[in-house]
C-alpha cells in the first residue's frame, strides 16, 4: 500500500468521531496532572500550578510551551461540599504579555472530545495578532480523558456499527434495541455514580471554575460543533463573565439531542453531492463513474453488496454496508478527505465485483482500513483513559442533558420513514440510542439559551454541513437574538475556521479588536487561489463525535 494513502488515512481517522477512541485503563485515583502534586488547585483555593502534561497520544503534535494542571470541582453543583472530581486543563501563554487581553478557552466538539491538546492545535490555526492577545486554554470536559473519565466497558470493534445506531439491512431495529438496553445497563454498572452529572450544564459550570481559578473576570471562548452548544449554555448561565465568543458549526439549542440527530438525514443528502462530483470529475483516476449519478449508483451498489455479503476484517469488525455508510458520513466532514474516500470506494469496487468478494485483495484492504482504528485497528492511546471513554462520555452527555422518548414503536416508525425519504443514511438518525433505555432521568432541565447579555457572539456556519446543518445554526442565531452576528459560508463540510473564507478574517478581527459585524453576512466559497493564500497550514476540523 502506498505511503501517501496511509498518511492521508491517518489524517482522516484523526478526525473521525467515534472511531478515534483510545485504548488503555481507567485513571488511577492518585494520578495528578501538573507538578508538584501538592499544588493541585482546589475549587475556590489557590491558582493552579502548571507542570508537565500527561503523555500525548501517538501522532499528536504538542507545542513544547503547553503546560497542564488539575482543578477539583464539585461532582454535583447542587451539593458543592460533597464529592469532587478532577478537571485537567492546559495552557499556552501569549508571547506578548504587553498585548494580552485575557484567556481564550476552547472546546473541540463531541460530546466526548478531549480538549487538552487544543492550545497546541490552535497555535497553528490562529494568526499572530490573535495569539498575541490571549493565553490559550484547553481542558478535558468532565468525564473525558484526564478529567475523571467515565466508561461503559464497550467492545468498540465488535459493536462499531451499533455505536451510531444503524438498523439491520432489512430496516429492523431489534439489535439496536438490545444494544441500547445492554449499553445503558453497562454504563450504569461501570460509571453509575458519575453519569447523572456528566452534563453540558455542569461542564459550563466547570468552565467558570477554570475562569475563576485563573483569576480572570471574564473569558473568551472558541467552540466547534458540540462546543457551540456548550458555549451557548455558558453564556446563558454566566452572561456577565463573557468577553468574545466564537461558535463554529452551530447546534440549535432547541433540537438537543434527538431532533438534531434526525436532521442528519437531510444534511447528509445535501452534502453527499459534493463528494460525488469530486469523484466524477476524476473518473480517469477513480473509475467510479463519469457523472455524479453514476458515482452514486456505484456507491449504492457497494453498500448493497456489503449488506448482502460483508468483507471479513481479521482483527477487527466486519466491513458491512453500515460500516461503509458511517465511514462515508464522517468522510463528508472535510473536502480534504475526498481523495481518501474515492480511493476507498475504488478499493471496494475492485473487491466486490457484483455481489461476490474478491478475496485476493482482502489483506491489502484490511491494511488500508486498520490504520488508526477506523474499522479494524486496535488504536494506541494512553494508559490513563478507558478504551471506550469518548463513546461513554458521549452517551452520558446526550442522555443526561435531556430525556429521550422510550417508545420502541415510535423509533421503528420514524426509522422506516427515514429509510424511504433519505436512503443514504438508512434510517440511522432516527434510530434507538442507549438514551431510550437510560437508567436515570436528567437531574435538571436543559438550560434556556437566550439573547440576554452583551452583544459579543460570532456564529460561523457552512451552507452544506452534514452534521450541524444550516437550519441548526439559524436556530442558535434566533435564540441568541441581538447578542450575536452570523457569517454563513457557501461551502460544504463541518468546521469553518481555517479554510480561507472571509469568515476567518471576520473572526480574527473580532478576537483581536472586538469588532463584531454589524449585521449577518454571507460569504462565497473562497476561490482555490484565495483558499491557499488565506487558509491556515492545518485547518481546524472537529475531531470528536458525532458532533
Amino acid at each position: 500500500m502506498r505511503l501517501r494513502l496511509r498518511s492521508r488515512l491517518t489524517l482522516f481517522i484523526a478526525a473521525a468521531t467515534l472511531a478515534t477512541v483510545v485504548a488503555g485503563a481507567p485513571t488511577p485515583a492518585e494520578t495528578r496532572i501538573g507538578t508538584p502534586e501538592s499544588a493541585v488547585a482546589e475549587a475556590g483555593g489557590a491558582a493552579p500550578i502548571w507542570g508537565e502534561c500527561p503523555p500525548a497520544e501517538p501522532g499528536t503534535l504538542r507545542d513544547p510551551r503547553q503546560r497542564c494542571a488539575t482543578l477539583r470541582v464539585p461532582l454535583n453543583y447542587r451539593a458543592p461540599r460533597g464529592r469532587s472530581i478532577e478537571i485537567a486543563i492546559s495552557r499556552i501563554v501569549t508571547t506578548r504579555p504587553g498585548s494580552r487581553r485575557g484567556i481564550l478557552l476552547s472546546n473541540p466538539g463531541g460530546p466526548g472530545g478531549s480538549g487538552l491538546e487544543l492550545p497546541s492545535q490552535l497555535v497553528n490555526v490562529l494568526p499572530r495578532e490573535v495569539l498575541n492577545r490571549y493565553d490559550l486554554i484547553g481542558f478535558d470536559p468532565r468525564g473525558v480523558g484526564h478529567s475523571t473519565p467515565v466508561t461503559c466497558g464497550l467492545d468498540l470493534m465488535r459493536q462499531f456499527t451499533l455505536l451510531v445506531p444503524y438498523p439491520a439491512p432489512d430496516g429492523g431495529i431489534e439489535r439496536n434495541l438490545a444494544f441500547a438496553r445492554d449499553t445503558a445497563a453497562a454504563c450504569a454498572e461501570h460509571s453509575g455514580d458519575l453519569l447523572p452529572f456528566v452534563t453540558t450544564a455542569n461542564t459550563a459550570r466547570d468552565m467558570d471554575r477554570i475562569r475563576a481559578a485563573l483569576g480572570e473576570p471574564k473569558l473568551s471562548y472558541f467552540g466547534v460543533s458540540y462546543g457551540t452548544y456548550l458555549g451557548a449554555v455558558y453564556i446563558s448561565l454566566f452572561p456577565g463573565r463573557t468577553d468574545r465568543i466564537v461558535l463554529d458549526s452551530a447546534v440549535d439549542p432547541g433540537l438537543v439531542w434527538r431532533d438534531l440527530w434526525r436532521a442528519w438525514s437531510q444534511a447528509v443528502a445535501v452534502r453527499l453531492p459534493d463528494l460525488l462530483a469530486f469523484a466524477a470529475e476524476r473518473d480517469a483516476v477513480y473509475r467510479l463513474g463519469a457523472t455524479p449519478d453514476e458515482v452514486r449508483r456505484t456507491y449504492d451498489q457497494l453498500t448493497a453488496a456489503l449488506d448482502r455479503q460483508p468483507l471479513p476484517n481479521p482483527g477487527g469488525p466486519v466491513l458491512d454496508g453500515n460500516a461503509l455508510r458511517e465511514i462515508t458520513r464522517v468522510g463528508l466532514y472535510f473536502d480534504g478527505f475526498f481523495p481518501l474516500m474515492a480511493e476507498l470506494w475504488q478499493e471496494l469496487a475492485a473487491a466486490i465485483p457484483g455481489s461476490t468478494v474478491d478475496t485476493t485483495i482482502l489483506t491489502r484492504l484490511d491494511r488500508l482500513l486498520s490504520v488508526g482504528g477506523v474499522i479494524g485497528g486496535s488504536g494506541t492511546g494512553t494508559a490513563e483513559t478507558p478504551a471506550d471513554n469518548r463513546v461513554a462520555a458521549l452517551y452520558a452527555v446526550i442522555c443526561d442533558d435531556v430525556a429521550w422518548p422510550r417508545s420502541v414503536a415510535l423509533h421503528a416508525r420514524q426509522v422506516a420513514a427515514d429509510r424511504r425519504a433519505w436512503p443514504v443514511t438508512a434510517g440511522m438518525p432516527s434510530n434507538l440510542w442507549p438514551c431510550a433505555a437510560w437508567p436515570t432521568r436528567p437531574v435538571e432541565p436543559p438550560v434556556t439559551v437566550t439573547g440576554h447579555g452583551p452583544r459579543n457572539v460570532l456564529i460561523l456556519q457552512n451552507t452544506r454541513d452534514s452534521v450541524t446543518p444550516l437550519a441548526s445554526a439559524r436556530g442558535l442565531r434566533a435564540a441568541l437574538g441581538r447578542r450575536a452576528a452570523m457569517i454563513t459560508v457557501d461551502q460544504g463540510g463541518h468546521g469553518v475556521v481555517g479554510l480561507g473564507s472571509c469568515a476567518d478574517e471576520a473572526m480574527n478581527s473580532f478576537l483581536t479588536t472586538g469588532a463584531l459585524p454589524g449585521r449577518d453576512r454571507f460569504c462565497p466559497a473562497p476561490s482555490p487561489a484565495d483558499a491557499v493564500a488565506r487558509s491556515t497550514p492545518l485547518p481546524y476540523i472537529p475531531s470528536a463525535g458525532p458532533l
